[in-house]
C-alpha cells in the first residue's frame, strides 16, 4: 500500500529525475516557494495542476489524483473520532452510486 503523500511523491519523482525545484516550478508556471511548500505538505496543490505534474514528471495522472484525493480526505477526517465509520459509509455510497 502506498502511504506517501502527494507532496512526498512529487519530491521523489522530481529528485529521481535529477530535476531542481526551480526547474519543475518553471514548468508548472508556479512560484518555487509554493512548490516547496506543496512538497513539504504545508500547502495543497490545486487539482488543476495535476495534469501538468503528471506530464512533466511522466507519471499517470490517475496515480497523482489518487494521492491528491487521499490527502484531502485525510486532512478532513484525521482528527475525527468517527473517521472510520464515515469512510465506510462514504465507500458504500461510492460503490453503489448513491448521492445521499
Amino acid at each position: 500500500m502506498n502511504t506517501s503523500t502527494f507532496g512526498e511523491k512529487i519530491r521523489q519523482l522530481r529528485e529521481d529525475r535529477n530535476m531542481l525545484l526551480r526547474e519543475l516550478a518553471a514548468g508548472l508556471q508556479m512560484d518555487t516557494a509554493l512548490l516547496s511548500k506543496i512538497e513539504r505538505g504545508e500547502r495543497k496543490a490545486r487539482k488543476e495542476h495535476l495534469k501538468q505534474f503528471a506530464d512533466i514528471l511522466q507519471i499517470s495522472e490517475e496515480e497523482l489524483l489518487t494521492l491528491w484525493l487521499a490527502d484531502q480526505v485525510y486532512d478532513l477526517l484525521k482528527d475525527d473520532e468517527n473517521a472510520h465509520a464515515a469512510l465506510r459509509v462514504a465507500e458504500d455510497k461510492i460503490k453503489y452510486g448513491q448521492k445521499n
